[in-house]
């Protein structure tokens, strides 16, 4: 052949030798980290805490943060620190119980929805919008005036039954494109039911489009918890929260007592934010998923 030609073709890309991904990138670790020490703090505390978190010494109240008194003492002679760890048993309850009474009618109300012919599922739709349309605060202290006094179990119901209704229209929108798949149709033909769809084809396939909502869920009612203690309406002093230990925020300034309003709202701010971040992690990877498919 004339080396003065030269055969021409696609050249084979050389592309950079791929590097495999860390487990840890991309993953909120401090968040994760600092959620995991206030969660297992609050569940262990009796392990660690110095004092009694109930027991009022008011030889020593509104006391500044020392040697004895690591956060001090409220109005009443009660240890902080203790009472932060006690008292966030309560709040992460209320915000545990709350995100399942809301998921729960969630998924039954929009799994209903979306399985629904076509004129009942606009119309309760509707219902959903209605509910949508009306501040939640408001919701949630009607009913909580209704019940009477607040306990654990009465908060965690009222906020759960008013949080439940933007998670639905996902739930519904997600059944509303699974309901046509085969394995769906195949389960209905061989006689399965509502609850045996939901619970084998359904949830399985959308419950990851609807978890960052449901951790977002967690923090919403234990910022509603905390609120409705600050207004005076939420659990009473005797029972022990991140909220009810806030309501004193109005004598601890009038006092000059910083740290009974301050050290309290440092944890409930950081537990917040910790459950954003890592529901914010969670919708980025529900988003990369989708776009993989």
């Amino acid at each position: 052949m004339d080396e003065r030609f030269v055969l021409v073709g696609p050249r084979t890309p050389v592309l950079p030798p791929s590097r495999r991904k860390k487990w840890y990138e991309g993953k909120p670790l401090l968040s994760m980290a600092l959620l995991a020490v206030i969660l297992l703090g609050c569940l262990g505390c009796e392990l660690f805490m110095p004092k009694d978190p109930v027991y009022m010494d008011l030889f020593h109240a509104v006391q500044a943060p020392d040697s004895e008194f690591w956060f001090g003492t409220d109005t009443m002679g009660r240890d902080i620190f203790s009472m932060i760890w006690y008292g966030g048993r309560a709040s992460l309850l209320i915000g545990a119980l709350a995100t399942a009474i809301s998921t729960a009618l969630a998924v039954l109300f929009g799994a209903v929805s979306g399985l629904a012919p076509g004129w009942l599922d606009g119309l309760l739709m509707r219902l959903t919008e209605i509910f949508l349309s009306i501040p939640s605060l408001l919701l949630i202290i009607l009913l909580q005036a209704v019940l009477g006094k607040a306990s654990v179990a009465s908060l965690s119901l009222v906020i759960g039954v008013t949080g439940w209704t933007g998670m639905a229209k996902v739930v519904c929108s997600e059944v509303r494109r699974l309901r046509s798949s085969e394995y769906v149709l195949a389960a209905k033909c061989m006689g399965a039911g509502f609850f045996h769809v939901l619970g084998r084809h359904l949830a399985p396939n959308f419950f990851s489009s609807i978890m960052f909502m449901v951790v977002m869920n967690v923090r919403s009612a234990i910022a509603a918890e905390s609120t409705l203690s600050f207004m005076g309406l939420g659990l009473p002093l005797e029972i022990i929260s991140w909220g009810s230990m806030l309501s004193l925020a109005e004598k601890a300034l009038l006092s000059g007592a910083w740290w009974i309003i301050l050290i309290p709202g440092a944890f409930l701010v950081a537990t917040l934010l910790c459950v954003t971040n890592i529901g914010n992690w969670l919708r980025g990877e529900g988003d990369r998923r989708e776009s993989n498919l």
